[in-house]
């Protein structure tokens, strides 16, 4: 094998696929990127058996072949060429690579291509389609949601369902729900119903808002769904279990609906949580015409603000989680936020004042008197 590309172009397509290189493989070939050059079209893949991440590299090739690089390595020595050139070349007798750029030459051995595992490729009918711009915007909103704790794998991912033109996300971790419903602009060609790991998702939000792609083509194969966005495509495999029944969690009445200034609160949260550290909860005192926030992490201080809001009846003081809390504010559009509350022990709902298109449920942290 023997190519010549850019080095900004290599830079630019090691750093998307390098993210899906493992760190912690029994399999040493899932630590690396393959490098495939065939029918004058360059390919660079990488995969730790949940993401699979390829995509293609503008080149002139010279000789075909392909050729498995330690993908971290790889990355590190592309970013630090100085030329604006570089010359890749397979040197089968010595069982590496030759990096050539400007003045400087690197050898990397390879590691076995036969050990690489085949990535899922799309399906060669067309796939569901969704605007990219509103996918990457549900996902930033409700990924966020899902548990980061592989004890309880199902709350990982994402439960994404999607049919004619609407599509609803939702992701909980136990101590919180996140439901974003969107109209699309289109039909999307079929249904999807799938429970999709939550850090495939964050990645493919990424892809989408650094690719500018206007549309993505989604096709789901046996545990595995297959993205294109772009010259970009993203394989993860999906998560098996029941995927709990939101729309039972979500209670059908409040008792308190208050309308607050999304910045204002927003503010003051973030301010007031500066006190709030050690797990220790933010406390919204609420009474006639006001909302006092406050916090106090002992041996450390306290803090408390207090703002304008439209509050009636009995006083009410209720405790969340602050990084919780914050990221519930920062995910309603508009000028306001609508929170809504039951009692100090029942969960309280964040959403925009008009719409449902995206809800957030937030369960309490039981307060010491």
């Amino acid at each position: 094998m023997k190519l010549t590309t850019k080095r900004e172009d290599l830079v630019s397509k090691l750093s998307i696929v390098s993210r899906a290189v493992s760190t912690r493989a029994a399999t040493q070939a899932l630590s690396g990127v393959l490098l495939t050059a065939k029918e004058g079209r360059v390919t660079l893949a990488a995969t730790d058996l949940d993401l699979g991440l390829e995509t293609t590299l503008d080149a002139n090739v010279e000789n075909e072949g392909a050729t498995l690089l330690p993908g971290r390595l790889f990355a590190e020595v592309a970013r630090s060429l100085a030329d604006p050139t570089v010359e890749i070349e397979s040197r089968e007798a010595e069982h590496d690579v030759e990096i050539r750029s400007g003045g400087s030459s690197f050898h990397l051995r390879v590691l076995p291509v036969e050990d690489f595992p085949k990535l899922p490729q799309p399906e060669d009918e067309p796939g569901l389609r969704i605007p990219a711009a509103a996918l990457e915007e549900s996902i930033e909103l409700v990924a966020r949601a899902a548990s980061r704790d592989d004890m309880r794998p199902v709350l990982t991912g994402v439960f994404v369902t999607a049919t004619g033109r609407e599509m609803t996300m939702v992701a909980t971790d136990s101590y919180r729900l996140a439901v974003k419903r969107t109209e699309l602009e289109s039909d999307l060609g079929g249904e999807l119903e799938a429970n999709i790991p939550a850090r495939a998702l964050r990645e493919l939000g990424r892809i989408l808002s650094s690719e500018g792609a206007g549309e993505t083509t989604i096709s789901l194969l046996t545990n595995q769904a297959v993205f294109v966005a772009g010259s970009i495509i993203l394989s993860t495999r999906l998560i098996d279990g029941q995927f709990p029944n939101f729309r039972q969690l979500l209670p059908e009445s409040y008792e308190h609906d208050v309308r607050l200034p999304r910045s204002d609160f927003l503010d003051v949260v973030r301010r007031v949580s500066q006190l709030a550290q050690r797990n220790a909860p933010l406390r919204l005192s609420f009474r006639a015409g006001e909302l006092t926030v406050a916090a106090e992490t002992p041996e450390v201080g306290d803090a408390r603000e207090t703002m304008p809001a439209a509050f009636e009846g009995e006083e009410l003081e209720i405790g969340f989680n602050p990084e919780f809390l914050r990221e519930g504010i920062e995910s309603v559009s508009g000028d306001e936020v609508l929170l809504r509350l039951i009692s100090p022990l029942r969960p309280g709902l964040l959403e925009p004042v008009e719409g449902d298109e995206f809800r957030y449920l937030v369960m309490p942290i039981r307060l010491n008197v």
